[in-house]
């Protein structure tokens, strides 16, 4: 009888295991968690799957219609490829131009525009954002005094405030900014912008094999941290855009020291940052990424340039070829 009522008892403890892990795997179905709620850019269906009642059978869930399907990528904005080969002549690189309101790219050179890269100077508008939002450079009062070093730049030895060095990328006022930001805040503000790969690892840039300056290195300088044209573009939507989560008197100021001042006789306003990077001595990153206002329409943009042979690769080369290309967009008919 002992051993009986034992064997039972074994069977119940059984039976509660294997009914336990049925449960389980029922309730997590994979090992990733399950989102809390469906991405923003796919609308839920709003009326529930057709459901299926055939001689008393049990009502059975279908699958959506493809129709469906369509309407959710009808979401994404478009890309248009374009032919803007005679604005780069020769020279390897690429352009995006983004339209939110008619949510549409225009990319010349796709796989140069999804290649991340070192975002050199550019960065620097990533770097005031940060400090202007949380109070470490107030305008009025950002000048920073020169350690009496001889840079090779000669704006950049003396002293020297948050606008001149701006315009001057001036790598040892940023360089300190920077400093005084800090890892987590700056890693805080990249997660917050999707920023290329977020990579700040190299903090003091020491895989920067064109200089070992201390005062001249650091992630943003041919160094961890790196992102494609396109999501340059992306970034500037994120902070200048309708749903940025900045502040306005943050955005303002920004503004003001990215507005291109030379932009030429256009009827519409460019605000962008160049940057460029060395290896070797060699110029194997060339930038300007910004944004352009006209009436009420505002274009994010991006013209990259990298290493070629035999041409001459700078950062006033991207800004040039930008404003070209902006200049022939069509305002007028996207207006309309």
């Amino acid at each position: 009888m002992m051993r009986r009522r034992r064997i039972e008892s074994m069977e119940v403890c059984i039976f509660s295991f294997i009914f336990s892990m049925l449960a389980l795997s029922g309730c997590a179905g994979k090992d990733e968690p399950l989102p809390e709620s469906p991405p923003a850019n796919i609308q839920a269906s709003e009326e529930p799957a057709e459901l299926k009642d055939i001689s008393g059978e049990e009502a059975v869930q279908t699958e959506e219609p493809a129709a469906d399907d369509s309407r959710k990528e009808s979401n994404e904005p478009a890309i248009e490829e374009m032919d803007w080969s005679d604005y780069f002549d020769g020279i390897n690189g690429a352009a995006v131009l983004y339209d939110p309101m008619e949510k549409r790219y225009q990319i010349y050179n796709q796989e140069t525009a999804l290649t991340r890269r070192s975002p050199c100077s550019t960065f620097k508008i990533i770097s005031s954002l940060t400090a202007l939002e949380c109070g470490i450079i107030v305008p009025d009062d950002s000048v920073r005094t020169w350690s009496g070093e001889t840079f090779w730049n000669e704006e950049w030895n003396r002293d020297i405030d948050f606008s001149d060095a701006f315009h001057a990328s001036c790598v040892w006022y940023f360089r300190e900014v920077i400093d005084e930001i800090g890892m987590d805040r700056m890693q805080q503000e990249l997660n917050r912008l999707s920023y290329g790969n977020c990579d700040i690892s190299d903090w003091e840039g020491h895989l920067n094999t064109n200089n070992s300056n201390p005062a001249l290195t650091g992630f943003w300088l041919e160094s961890s941290l790196q992102i494609s044209p396109k999501e340059q573009a992306e970034v500037m939507e994120r902070i200048f855009g309708e749903y940025t989560d900045y502040s306005e008197e943050t955005r303002k100021q920004l503004e003001q020291v990215m507005r291109l001042s030379d932009s030429g006789e256009t009827d519409f306003m460019i605000y962008g940052k160049t940057g460029m990077g060395k290896a070797v001595g060699i110029v194997v990153d060339a930038w300007f990424t910004g944004f352009a206002d006209h009436a009420d329409r505002r274009i994010y943009f991006c013209v990259y340039m990298g290493e070629t042979n035999n041409q001459e690769v700078s950062s006033a080369r991207a800004r040039e070829t930008a404003v070209k290309i902006l200049s022939d967009f069509g305002w007028d008919e996207s207006d309309g």
